[in-house]
């Protein structure tokens, strides 16, 4: 299962921290447990496991008993071989079975093909688990995303409000005029707008993610997690053509495909089968009870143990002419082999794209977070900079509200830019697997 692979990624989560708090490992279970979709395929992967049965049930023999009651009215043929006016009854009990013995291995074939539908079925419920799985990581990631602005939002805040203090000390002890408060009373009330903001955003992903696991009760819904930055420690893989060559040999829909393939190919046995003589056995064994009005008649038990009757015989069905269906089912499972065929291809393909395009993204993200980390330091500094001219009367209250408005939204584009790393890293990695 991929979940293995996407929790490793995150690193050793911590364990719920409340009965509200989940982790992405919690996360990804209940919603593979609610998903519809997944139930579906469960329930498909089960006909086709019945289906298999059902097909290496075949070669199994089968026997049958019988049983009959005729009244018969009127005239009827008595002992002497000529027909009376009298009424009689018959009771006729039976017991046959029969075994095919070759036909032209059509029961063989349709076990293969199958067990292959089976293993298609199988892959499909993989690949399925695979879309939810990451699904609910791209969510979790998006709510690890707002509260990491949220807290930037915190702390612009919190630095808004330090700053307020100080100058009201130097209000009160004349050193600062009063007018000198009010612009950073505005971005105190700014700031705040953009708390509320974050807030809100944190709700609809908390509740996006909360609706991917199906939830029926979500409202105080949370999620715990460790640092992104463990997740995206181990950097971007080699190449897409390894990231390719592992896929062909590990990815659901590929596999999925070929089965596809595998069951088609058998299909146009099975129908080639239909050319070949079929041989079939059969046995069977009756007794019956013949009661005649107006005449003595043996008792019952003596009749049926009298009236016993054996036979075995074999039964061959040769093919002469049927109308061409068997040349036009060969043709048509043929048509169907090679059209799996070229799905095999195309799957191939749209994976290969797949990969290339995630590998493009994730180094594009890669170069955008490592600029990002550059220009936090940079805004920093500038910020400082602004900061102490502002403190020593070199700058308005304009220039420091710019440099800290180009610090807060550096360090949003590098939680947004780090946290889309750590999302084209998950897919790339899931690619691979």
């Amino acid at each position: 299962m991929r979940t293995s692979i996407i929790i490793a990624i995150f690193c050793s989560l911590s364990a719920m921290v409340s009965a509200q708090q989940y982790t992405l490992e919690e996360c990804i279970n209940i919603a593979l447990q609610n998903n519809v979709n997944i139930k579906q395929q469960e329930l498909n992967k089960a006909q086709r496991h019945i289906a298999y049965t059902q097909a290496r049930n075949e070669l199994l023999p089968s026997v049958n008993a019988s049983a009959g009651q005729n009244f018969i009215f009127g005239r009827s043929i008595g002992l002497d071989n000529t027909y009376q006016n009298t009424n009689s009854s018959q009771t006729s009990l039976g017991v046959g079975a029969n075994i095919t013995l070759f036909d032209g291995l059509r029961m063989k074939h349709n076990i293969d093909a199958k067990r292959a539908d089976l293993s298609a079925a199988e892959a499909d419920l993989e690949k399925f688990k695979d879309d939810m799985e990451i699904s609910v990581a791209t969510a979790f990631l998006q709510v690890l995303l707002q509260k990491e602005l949220l807290q930037i939002a915190n702390e612009q805040i919190q630095l808004t409000d330090a700053n307020m203090n100080r100058r009201k000390e130097l209000i009160k002890s004349g050193k600062m005029a009063q007018g000198e408060i009010y612009e950073l009373e505005a971005q105190r009330a700014r700031e705040e707008q953009n708390k509320v903001q974050a807030e809100s955003n944190l709700k609809l992903a908390l509740l996006d993610l909360a609706q991917i696991m199906e939830l029926d009760d979500f409202s105080n819904f949370d999620v715990s997690a460790p640092p992104v930055e463990s997740i995206i420690s181990e950097g971007v893989p080699l190449s897409p053509f390894d990231i390719f060559q592992t896929a062909l040999l590990t990815r659901p829909e590929i596999k999925a495909a070929e089965y596809r393939w595998q069951s088609s190919e058998k299909e146009v046995l099975m129908a080639k089968s239909q050319l070949y003589p079929s041989l079939s056995f059969g046995a069977n064994f009756g007794t019956g009870y013949y009661n005649m009005s107006g005449r003595p008649n043996d008792s019952f038990n003596k009749q049926i143990r009298n009236n016993m009757s054996n036979s075995l015989g074999f039964s061959l069905r040769i093919p002469i002419f049927n109308k061409f269906q068997t040349r036009d089912n060969i043709r048509l499972a043929e048509l169907a082999a090679a059209n799996n065929q070229l799905e095999i291809d195309k799957v191939k393909i749209d994976l290969r794209k797949r990969i290339e395009q995630a590998y493009q993204n994730a180094l594009g993200a890669q170069s955008k977070w490592k600029a990002t980390q550059k220009s936090e330091l940079s805004g920093r500094e500038a910020y400082r900079f602004a900061q102490e001219k502002f403190d020593n009367g070199r700058a308005n209250p304009y220039e420091l509200f710019q440099a800290k408005s180009s610090l807060t939204q550096t360090l949003s584009d590098q939680a947004q830019a780090k946290y889309e790393y750590a999302f084209r890293l998950k897919i790339l990695e899931l690619l691979k697997n």
